[in-house]
């Protein structure tokens, strides 16, 4: 494959003899598109066809040399910029994402297989909305205090580093690096190598909107060489990840050598727990329908439905009714409502959790091991839904797919130990006739957010967790203030 791109560093097609690949041959750097300093290329795989959709620059510590220096040459004058200018380049930035939506959605749909249908609202409606919620909350946060005689003021905490993952490529960058900007902060982001192509287009729309040279920057490459030389580089203050457990204590460990700030969001195994009085009916269909979301690639997803005892028979039936309703398929096909999962390893990761619960004995209600029929390439995985107990492996460890455990409780109390008995810690859904009960309940849950009755995610209110489920919060002014310092004056 001969090399291909252009001075703007926009994606350039490539005839491989079979199909046309894009390619991305430059990173982006204190304002430009540059040639990465390695020749070597990633190879980005369409996870519904298994063919090479792409190739990124499988990058290296010389990049982020160059990237990190444009950015802490960039702290000075975008951490002295305005509120308003801060928020008018977000805005900008949501504005752009909207106008080019479409070639968004298909290029995210390509890389990762979510249906078209829900990711032109996940991945490509609701980065955008991120940005104008971010933008707003900037005069929320209280930049300046008198406490007695002394002056308290938030600075920006300095250069950042974002590593960020591949289940909601575009959203997560949009939250860290949307928050970092927002604080003063300049930004070295280094996309997923598995959904990178909407990093490259983030680095588009924040050139066309005006993001002063430096301020953004893209590298690409591998963890364990680009990100960490990232993590690791003296002249990043903070390291803001989102990923695995196993990510992110190797973060915590290369930070810890120069005492970095870190912001960590790590996953989670959250308990949906059912009781007695609730919309029985509605509240297992929406959790299994919250757990399937984005082929179960959510780390939020209420994996473990926690039901009463004598309503477990119910609860199977309804979970059962549920899954087996879902369409497993092509994800530009209209009738798809879960598509592939990203990636070939993900996919045998998966099925070999599911063979791993029925060796433990749990119960298989719905969905299996094998593929789907009539699906014999591409990275699928059947809707499956257990019934078990929290000692299991599937009911402890994040698989990050479409698999489903439900566990019995015998009361109230025993429904809040077994929720709590998980080394995580991130999102928690409780289901009951009185809110006022719920919210009561949800106090004594040791996680970082407690939906009740299925309400909607508020994008304002914190998103972090407890436990293994990582460090910190994201969101609206909250995830603003993670890229903040104290300074006291007088």
């Amino acid at each position: 494959m001969k090399q291909a791109g252009n001075a703007t560093g926009a994606a350039v097609g490539v005839d491989d003899g079979l199909h046309t690949v894009i390619e991305r041959d430059k990173i982006f750097v204190n304002g430009s598109w540059q040639q990465s300093t390695s020749d070597e290329v990633i190879a980005v795989i369409n996870p519904a066809t298994e063919e090479t959709l792409a190739v990124v620059p499988k990058g290296t510590s010389q990049d982020v040399e160059a990237a990190v220096t444009a950015a802490a040459g960039a702290l000075e004058s975008w951490g002295a910029s305005s509120h308003d200018e801060r928020a008018a380049v977000l805005n900008r930035m949501a504005d752009l994402i909207d106008e080019r939506a479409s070639d968004i959605t298909r290029t995210i749909v390509s890389e990762m297989g979510q249906p078209e249908r829900l990711a032109a609202a996940l991945q490509t409606a609701s980065p955008a909305e991120n940005l104008r919620i971010i933008a707003s909350s900037i005069e929320e946060v209280v930049w300046s205090e008198q406490i007695a005689k002394t002056s308290v003021q938030r600075l920006p905490v300095g250069v950042v580093g974002a590593i960020t993952p591949w289940n909601v490529p575009l959203l997560m960058i949009c939250m860290k690096v949307g928050a970092a900007l927002s604080a003063g902060c300049p930004v070295v982001l280094k996309g997923s190598e598995i959904a990178p192509l909407s990093s490259f287009i983030f680095a588009e729309i924040a050139q066309e909107a005006g993001v002063p040279d430096g301020v953004l920057n893209l590298v690409s490459g591998t963890g364990p060489e680009v990100g960490e030389a990232l993590v690791s580089h003296p002249l990043v203050d903070m390291v803001s990840l989102t990923g695995s457990v196993r990510a992110g204590r190797r973060v915590m460990e290369l930070a810890a050598q120069s005492v970095k700030r870190v912001g960590l969001e790590l996953g989670g195994k959250s308990a949906n727990i059912i009781f007695e009085d609730a919309d029985f009916d509605r509240a297992v269909a929406d959790g299994i329908a919250d757990a399937f979301r984005n082929a179960g690639q959510a780390c939020g997803g209420l994996t473990r439905v926690l039901v009463p005892e004598r309503r477990l028979a119910q609860a199977a039936e309804l979970a059962v009714a549920t899954a087996q309703g879902f369409v497993v398929g092509d994800p530009f096909d209209p009738a798809s409502t879960i598509g592939p999962v990203a990636t070939e390893g993900q996919r045998d990761r998966i099925r070999g959790y599911i063979n791993t619960g029925i060796a433990e004995g749990a119960a298989l209600l719905t969905g299996g091991p094998e593929a789907p029929v009539g699906l014999d390439y591409g990275f699928y995985v059947k809707p499956t839904v257990f019934t078990g107990d929290n000692t299991m492996r599937v009911a402890r460890e994040e698989i990050f797919g479409p698999v489903v455990v439900i566990i019995p409780f015998a009361d109230e109390a025993d429904a809040i130990r077994i929720a709590n008995d998980s080394p995580y810690g991130l999102a928690a859904g409780i289901w009951c006739g009185e809110d006022e009960h719920a919210r009561l309940l949800a106090s004594k849950l040791r996680v970082g957010r407690v939906r009740i009755n299925g309400s909607a995610v508020n994008r304002r209110a914190p998103h972090g967790g407890f436990k293994l489920s990582g460090i910190g919060r994201e969101w609206g002014r909250f995830g603003i203030e993670e890229f903040l310092e104290y300074q006291a004056v007088g």
